[in-house]
């Protein structure tokens, strides 16, 4: 299995025509034609202490956004849950090293996992586990979970990062508006990054890149990154599946990295 890396941007996308949600609507079709049995999905808006992996037969979805309209809070992503996978995942991850993996029996999938999923696998058939992120760590931290989970490639899972290649809300400006240098030097030398396969660049984008922490005031949307891009591999090839932008300064690029063997 190939993993990715995608820009949901903004809950709307569940809802509004847009070029990220034609370019997710056509997943299956155009991206991904090989049915995983099984979907790992490192989603931003799960901030953790320690690696914590959901353990749950259903998941339920979780509305963790505000003031939107009500037709996004009738919608809802009722995919089976993953426990077998989840403890997998954990397996790895202890093997490998990280002494404290924890389980959440409760958790169900948030916006960052369930908006993307509903638009391509929209028949919420396959089992879907979510692991959180570390937002007091590093990149080389996650990106080191990603490398621990590799295995899972050879074992039909797929492995999903769902952030945002650019992620400043303060930021943002109106549609149909000149994206600003900040934002697209960023973005720019993202993608020559991973198309170049600097991997050690990445992990350490607060040094590299510019406007790093104008464009990530936190990390939390740009970490899901370095775990798909370790599990990956270092000979991992890059390839940029998507590109667009709304709101002026919020990047859609998503990704996809093929191991060549």
């Amino acid at each position: 299995m190939d993993t990715y890396f995608i820009s949901h941007g903004s809950p709307m996308l569940a809802i509004e025509e847009m070029p990220a949600r034609s370019f997710l609507k056509s997943w299956q079709q155009k991206i991904h034609q090989n049915k995983p049995t099984s979907i790992l999905v490192i989603s931003a808006h799960w901030e953790t202490a320690d690696p914590t992996v959901n353990v749950v037969d259903h998941n339920s979805t979780i509305y963790d956004f505000y003031g939107f309209p009500k037709p996004l809070y009738q919608l809802k992503y009722p995919a089976p849950g993953a426990p077998r996978l989840a403890m997998r995942v954990k397996e790895l991850l202890t093997s490998s090293g990280f002494q404290r993996v924890k389980e959440d029996t409760n958790r169900g999938l948030d916006h960052g996992a369930w908006i993307p999923l509903h638009l391509m696998y929209p028949e919420a058939d396959i089992p879907v586990c979510q692991l959180s992120v570390q937002t007091k760590l590093d990149g080389t931290h996650h990106y080191n979970m990603g490398k621990a989970l590799a295995p899972l490639r050879d074992e039909g899972v797929l492995i999903i990062g769902s952030g945002s290649a650019t992620h400043n809300l303060r930021a943002l400006g109106k549609e149909n508006t000149p994206v600003p240098s900040w934002a697209e030097d960023f973005d720019t030398w993202l993608k020559e990054c991973l198309l170049a396969g600097r991997h050690e660049d990445i992990n350490h984008y607060e040094e590299k890149a510019p406007r790093a922490k104008m464009v990530h005031p936190w990390p939390e949307h740009f970490y899901p990154l370095h775990v798909v891009l370790g599990a990956a591999g270092e000979e991992a090839k890059a390839e940029l599946v998507h590109h667009s932008w709304r709101e002026a300064a919020l990047s859609y690029a998503s990704y996809r990295f093929k191991t060549i063997r």
